[in-house]
C-alpha cells in the first residue's frame, strides 16, 4: 500500500475513514480523484472488500477511465468486478438487467439530445401547439426538469396554461418513446429510481450487493440521483461522497448543490473531511479565486493553499472591443510560443457562451494557427455518423421508428415521402411497428400486404426489409465492426458519401474513425457500443494529443486544467449572464462558474474585458463584470489598451458584501452623482426611436443606461454619447 505514503494528512484521513457515511469537501486541484481511487484500493487491498461489492459513480466517461487506470496501477493487478461508470451508464445496465419489470424491452435505445428535441417538435406539431410560443427546446427543458424531480407525465402539476401544454406534450412524448422501445437520458435516472422505490426486492438486491458506494462530483447530482444513491446505500450506509459546493455550476440541467446539505441532514453521523491543499495552481491564482467565491453564501469556510509558490500576478487586460479581445488572446499566445517558453497545447481560452467562440476562431484562422474547439459540432452529431448509428440502432431495435425514418431512404432507394406515409398508415392498421412491417416484407410476405402498396413501393420496401433481416441475423454472429461494414457495403454508403469533393472525403474519414471506435467493442458487443456513444460528453471527444490551444465554455472546463488560461468576455451581461440579474441563486452560480474557470489555471491567468461589444451589428459600450470589483487591486497586474479607455481602475470607495462587512478599496477618477435617467422614464433616440429606461448607473464620470426600444429590443448606451431626450407627459 505504498500509495498511502503519497497522501497528505487530510487525504489520508478521508481514505482511511471508517465504514459509514463520509462527506469529503474537496477544493479545486486538491486531489479528489487520488482520494477516490486510493479509497477504492484501500478497501480492496487493506479492508478485504470484494471488488464486486464496490460501486463508484462519476460524471464523465473520461473520469471513469482515469479512475479505472489509477486503481489498477495502485493494486498492481486489474480490479475486475468493480462497478465503475457514469450515473447514466450504470442506470442503463440496471434497466437492461431488470427490463421484465419495466414497460420496455432490454434492447431499448437511448435517444440523444437531437432525437429528444426532434421528438418534442413532432409532438408539438401533432398537437397543433404554437411552436413559436412553446418552442421544442423550452418545452423539453420543462419535461427534463420534471423527470429530474421524479415527476411523471401523469403527476405533472398544472398551475397555468403553459403547464397544461407541457403536460400534454410530456404524455405524448413518453408514449412515442415507449412505442419506439426507447428512453432519453433523464429516463435512465427516472425509471431506475422508480424501479428501486416501487420494488423492495430489487432495491434490497442492489443495496446488499454494493457494500461500498463512492460518488464523484457530488455537488452536481440532481434530486433523482440523490434518491438513487439513498436507495443503493439503504442497507450498508457506507456511502463516500466527494464534492465542492463552490463548483456547482449545472443547475440548468437539474444539478442541486443543496444535495450536500441534504446529505448532512440525512446522515447526521457522517464524517466530514476538508481537502484544502491545492496541487494545481499558484497561490496568486488561489487567492484571487477565494476573493471571488467568498462573496457567496452557504459555504463552509476554508483556505486553499499550495506548495507551488506565489507565482505571477493575475493579468487583468482591458481592450477596446471584442475583436481586439480576440486579437489580444491570439497575439499573446503567438508571442509566448515564439519565445519557446510554452507549447501551444498549454493554453485554454474560456468564455461564457458558445457564440463568443466565433471571433476567437476568426483570429486564430487569420494567423493560420490551429486550435481545438470543445462543444462545437460533436463527432457523433455529424450527419454521416448519425446515419450509420441510426442503421445500427435500427438493427438492434427494429421498433426505433426515428432511426428507421432517418435511414429508410438514405442513400435514396425509391422510398419517398408518399410511400413512407402509406407504410405508417398501414402499420397502424395491422398493429405492427414500421420495423416489424419491413421485416415481414423482407421475409417475402409481400402477398399479405401487396394491396396496400404500389408494385414499385412494395419492391423497394421489401429489398430494404430483406437487408434488415440479414443484419438482424448478424447481431450475435458479428462484431459491431463486422455489422457496420456489412451495412456500409449493402447500402453502398461509400459511393453515396464520396461525391468527389473535399467535404465528401472528410465525411468518409469520419466513417473510418467510427469504424476504428467500433473495433474496440469486439468483445463488448453492439449494445455497449450504442450505449457508450449515446452517453458520450463533449469532454470525452476532446483530443488531448493535439498540440493546440483549446477553446471552450466555462461549463465545459469543469474537471480540466491548463498551464495558462484566458477568461474573456468579463462584462456584465456575459459573466454574470444577463439572465442572472434578477435571480440571486442564478447570480451565485455565475460567481461559481467564474471561480471554476479561475481554478483551471496552473501557472498563469489572464482576465479580459472589453469597453465595447458587438450586438446585432452595432458596437455598444459595456460594463465591466461586477465580479472583478471583488478582487483587491493588489492581486492584479492591470493593463489597458485601445482608445477611449474608461475604466482605469475605477472602484467605489466602500464595497459591502452580503454579510454587511465593508472593505476599503482604491478610488480613482470616480465621481458620484444622481442618475439623470430614472427607471420607468421614457426617452427618445435619434435612430432607434422611443424607448423605456430599465436601469441606469453611474460609471467613470458617465451614465450607462439600459433602454428597451419597441422595435429593436434592449440596448445599453453611454448617456453622453447617445444624446437621449427625456419624453415628458405635458
Amino acid at each position: 500500500m505504498d500509495f498511502l505514503n503519497e497522501l497528505n494528512l487530510q487525504q489520508l484521513q478521508a481514505v482511511e475513514a471508517n465504514a459509514g457515511p463520509v462527506l469529503v469537501l474537496a477544493g479545486p486541484g486538491s486531489g479528489k480523484t487520488r482520494v477516490l481511487t486510493s479509497r477504492i484500493a484501500h478497501l480492496v487491498g487493506v479492508k478485504g472488500v470484494r471488488p464486486s461489492q464496490i460501486l463508484a459513480v462519476t460524471f464523465t466517461n473520461k473520469a471513469a477511465r482515469e479512475m479505472d487506470k489509477r486503481v489498477e496501477k495502485m493494486l498492481g493487478v486489474q480490479a475486475g468486478g468493480i462497478t465503475l461508470g457514469t450515473f447514466h451508464a450504470i442506470c442503463a445496465r440496471i434497466l437492461r438487467r431488470e427490463a421484465k419489470h419495466l414497460p420496455f424491452n432490454s434492447n431499448f435505445v437511448i435517444f440523444d439530445s437531437d432525437d429528444q428535441i426532434n421528438l418534442s417538435k413532432r409532438v408539438i406539431r401533432e398537437l397543433n401547439i404554437d411552436e413559436k410560443r412553446y418552442t421544442p427546446q423550452s418545452v423539453h427543458t420543462s419535461i427534463s426538469n420534471a423527470k429530474n424531480e421524479l415527476i411523471t407525465a401523469q403527476e405533472y402539476p398544472v398551475q397555468g396554461y403553459r403547464d397544461e401544454v407541457v403536460r400534454r406534450v410530456y404524455e405524448r412524448y413518453q408514449e412515442y418513446l415507449l412505442a419506439s422501445n426507447g428512453v432519453d437520458f433523464d429516463d435512465l435516472l427516472l425509471w431506475t429510481a422508480l424501479l428501486l422505490e416501487q420494488n423492495s426486492g430489487i432495491r434490497e438486491t442492489y443495496a446488499r450487493r454494493y457494500e461500498q458506494l463512492l460518488v464523484d462530483e457530488f455537488q452536481d447530482t440532481n434530486f433523482a440521483q440523490y434518491v438513487l444513491l439513498k436507495h443503493l446505500a439503504s442497507i450498508h450506509r457506507s456511502i463516500f461522497v466527494v464534492g465542492d459546493v463552490d463548483q456547482s455550476i449545472y443547475s440548468w440541467r437539474g444539478a442541486d448543490y443543496r444535495n450536500v446539505l441534504r446529505f448532512e441532514k440525512d446522515y447526521p453521523d457522517a464524517q466530514v473531511v476538508l481537502l484544502e491543499q491545492n496541487y494545481r495552481s499558484t497561490q496568486s491564482i488561489l487567492d484571487l479565486a477565494m476573493a471571488v467565491i467568498d462573496h457567496n453564501p452557504y459555504r463552509k469556510a476554508r483556505r486553499l493553499f499550495t506548495d507551488r509558490g506565489v507565482g505571477a500576478k493575475v493579468t487583468l487586460q482591458e481592450v477596446y472591443d471584442d475583436r481586439e479581445e480576440a486579437s489580444f488572446v491570439v497575439d499573446t499566445i503567438s508571442s509566448l510560443v515564439a519565445r519557446n517558453e510554452v507549447q501551444p497545447g498549454d493554453f485554454a481560452v474560456m468564455y461564457r457562451t458558445n457564440a463568443q467562440s466565433r471571433l476567437l476562431e476568426e483570429a486564430f484562422l487569420s494567423k493560420n494557427l490551429p486550435y481545438k474547439l470543445v462543444g462545437a459540432q460533436r463527432f457523433y452529431g455529424r450527419r454521416e455518423i448519425k446515419d450509420i448509428i441510426a442503421y445500427l440502432r435500427l438493427v438492434f431495435n427494429p421498433n426505433d421508428d426515428f432511426s428507421l425514418l432517418r435511414v429508410i431512404n438514405t442513400p435514396t432507394r425509391g422510398i419517398g415521402t408518399k410511400t413512407i406515409q402509406v407504410l405508417q398508415t398501414y402499420s397502424q392498421q395491422v398493429r405492427l411497428s414500421l420495423g416489424d412491417l419491413l421485416l415481414d416484407l423482407g421475409r417475402g410476405n409481400k402477398s399479405t400486404h401487396q394491396k396496400s402498396f404500389s408494385k414499385r413501393a412494395a419492391s423497394a420496401t421489401s429489398v430494404f426489409g430483406a437487408h434488415l433481416n440479414n443484419w438482424r441475423e448478424c447481431i450475435n454472429a458479428c462484431s459491431p465492426l463486422q455489422l457496420m461494414d456489412r451495412i456500409l457495403d449493402d447500402v453502398a454508403y461509400s459511393q453515396y458519401i464520396l461525391d468527389g469533393t473535399d467535404e465528401g472525403q472528410d465525411r468518409w474519414e469520419n466513417i473510418k474513425e467510427l469504424r476504428r471506435l467500433a473495433a474496440e467493442y469486439d468483445q463488448k458487443g453492439l449494445s455497449n457500443f450504442l450505449e457508450d456513444i449515446a452517453l458520450v460528453s463533449d469532454q470525452d471527444t476532446l483530443d488531448a494529443s493535439a498540440n493546440a490551444p483549446t477553446l471552450l465554455t466555462l461549463h465545459a472546463a469543469k474537471g480540466l486544467e491548463f498551464p495558462i488560461v484566458f477568461i474573456v468576455g468579463l462584462n456584465d451581461g456575459l459573466l454574470p449572464h444577463v439572465r442572472s440579474f434578477e435571480d440571486p441563486e442564478a447570480m451565485q452560480e455565475e460567481r461559481r462558474l467564474f471561480y471554476v474557470g479561475i481554478t483551471r489555471a496552473k501557472d498563469s491567468l489572464f482576465l479580459v474585458d472589453s469597453i465595447n461589444r458587438s450586438a446585432f451589428g452595432y458596437s455598444e459600450p459595456t460594463v465591466q463584470s461586477r465580479f472583478l470589483d471583488d478582487i483587491p487591486p493588489d492581486m492584479l497586474k492591470e493593463k489597458h489598451e485601445g482608445s477611449g479607455v474608461r475604466r482605469s481602475g475605477y472602484r467605489s470607495n466602500i464595497r459591502s458584501d452580503q454579510w454587511g462587512r465593508h472593505e476599503s478599496v482604491v478610488v480613482r477618477n470616480f465621481k458620484q452623482s444622481q442618475p439623470q435617467f430614472q427607471p420607468g422614464s421614457r426617452v427618445n433616440h435619434a435612430v432607434w426611436g422611443e424607448g423605456m429606461v430599465l436601469n441606469s448607473r453611474n460609471q467613470d464620470e458617465d451614465e450607462i443606461v439600459d433602454i428597451f426600444f419597441q422595435d429593436i429590443g434592449l440596448k445599453r448606451v453611454v448617456a453622453s454619447l447617445a444624446k437621449l431626450e427625456v419624453i415628458t407627459d405635458d
